[in-house]
């Protein structure tokens, strides 16, 4: 047995409800339209469970942050899709994929066709067996990457409070789920092995003033080292956990955030992969013409950086406590740091082989965030760093006031561009791209059904 549709998206996270709103504005025909996701719910705006999710009061639940409220655009409930007679195949798991003959097979035995094919499967948590500790399936030890896992650290949140919580990562997943713990009254103590925080992309200092506000907020940091083992009880909750440099933290919760790991596995030896996703061109079509990819599962050429790119994380702006910031870019090459770092708000450039190519803000207003966005965008020439220093954020507010070029990348041959950049190295492909892969998708859809 088996369903045949023109159009489906493989995954059931951000891009797949941006993409499915961008088709029904195309006018995507009842029953054209097939959504397969493994998670029992249609999709939803992942960044809330890292926030709204674990607040203590007034705490976000679905339907409330469904796609597409996090553009300002519909809120896609189940309900939506019935109406614009898209199919949703939730709580399914596809078990395998032929690429030759356009077809997957479902963990139930069922086939699903396509003629054109949208993978935004996304990526998975790298669990800590990967790494030779065991431990995961604990019940007070948690990840977060879907509504299954916040659930889970709500619940263990809320059986030990005042109780203490061991974050292992110190990126962004564990930044921001020791902001919630925190605001929930729980002892929280970060362990990393790097030199500071967020190491991929905050300089030390960057990285020192958000740190001190962490532990201004009772936050314990312990760097340098990496956990080793758990000890756990008989009922299988783990009571402590052990670093390698001998140290012993009592634990009543642990959240581990890691990294993560784009699934690729379906389309391994079908399709070309490259930096750990799926290669696609500037249309965000893979080496088949009939699968494109977007999100964190998609690389994809940047012409800002000039090369191959897997973009990860929903935006570029990130919110911790009470502080909100917005980075851009790449960050590489020399460091301009300005703004007074024991006050509220700070910024710093990036600038490589003379040009501007990096801008990072934190405490701006809507007006700042957007000026330094487009100034990294126009990519404007350096020739003074001390200069630069000197102007700080004023620099932005005065190249910003100059008109942008032409969107860079061209997604299709019927003239469709990128309406947003994607320069934000932070940003996530998906909510950029998702939108504007659709209308492609189903022009090019269209097209071979004439051929």
């Amino acid at each position: 047995m088996g369903r045949a549709f023109t159009y489906v998206i493989l995954g059931g996270g951000v891009a797949a409800g941006y993409a499915a709103l961008e088709f029904t504005k195309r006018g995507v025909s009842q029953g054209e339209l097939c959504i397969i996701s493994e998670e029992p719910v249609a999709p939803y705006e992942r960044p809330a469970l890292s926030k709204g999710f674990l607040l203590p009061e007034a705490r976000a639940r679905l339907p409330s942050f469904h796609t597409c409220v996090g553009d300002n655009e519909e809120r896609l409930t189940p309900k939506w899709y019935k109406e614009h007679g898209i199919e949703l195949v939730l709580g399914t798991r596809v078990k395998s994929a032929d690429v030759r003959r356009k077809t997957l097979l479902t963990a139930t035995g069922e086939t699903i066709s396509y003629r054109i094919l949208l993978v935004a499967t996304g990526a998975r948590a790298l669990k800590l067996e990967e790494f030779g500790v065991t431990g995961s399936d604990a019940e007070n030890v948690c990840y977060l990457r879907d509504l299954a896992d916040a659930n889970k650290i709500f619940d263990a949140m809320q059986s030990c409070p005042g109780g203490n919580a061991i974050v292992i990562g110190g990126g962004y997943i564990g930044m921001e789920c020791a902001a919630s713990l925190v605001i929930n009254k729980i002892n929280v103590t970060m362990v990393f092995p790097e030199a500071h925080c967020m190491a991929r992309l905050f300089t030390p200092k960057i990285a020192s003033y958000y740190e001190d506000y962490y532990k201004s907020k009772g936050v314990t940091f312990i760097k340098g080292t990496i956990l080793s083992s758990f000890d756990i009880d008989s009922d299988g909750k783990v009571t402590a956990v052990n670093l390698r440099d001998g140290s012993l933290l009592p634990a009543d919760m642990v959240v581990v955030g890691i990294g993560i790991r784009p699934n690729t596995g379906l389309f391994e030896g079908q399709l070309t992969l490259e930096k750990g996703g799926i290669k696609v061109n500037g249309k965000l079509q893979s080496s088949n013409s009939s699968i494109y990819a977007v999100g964190d599962v998609a690389a994809f050429p940047v012409k800002l950086f000039g090369e191959c790119r897997r973009l990860e994380h929903v935006d570029s702006a990130r919110r911790v406590f009470t502080m909100s910031w917005q980075f851009y870019g790449d960050s590489v090459g020399e460091v301009v740091h300005y703004g007074d770092f024991s006050g509220s708000t700070i910024g710093a450039y990036w600038v490589s082989k003379g040009y501007l190519v990096g801008s990072f803000l934190e405490g701006g207003t809507k007006e700042e965030y957007e000026a330094i966005a487009k100034t990294t965008r126009l990519k404007p020439a350096i020739e003074d760093l001390g200069e630069l220093e000197r102007q700080g954020l004023g620099f932005a507010l005065t190249v910003s006031q100059k008109p942008l070029p032409s969107p860079p990348v061209e997604v299709n041959g019927s003239g469709l561009v990128l309406e947003r950049p994607i320069y934000a190295l932070h940003a996530t492909a998906g909510v950029i791209v998702a939108a504007s892969i659709a209308a492609f998708a189903y022009w090019y859809g269209r097209r071979r059904r004439r051929w």
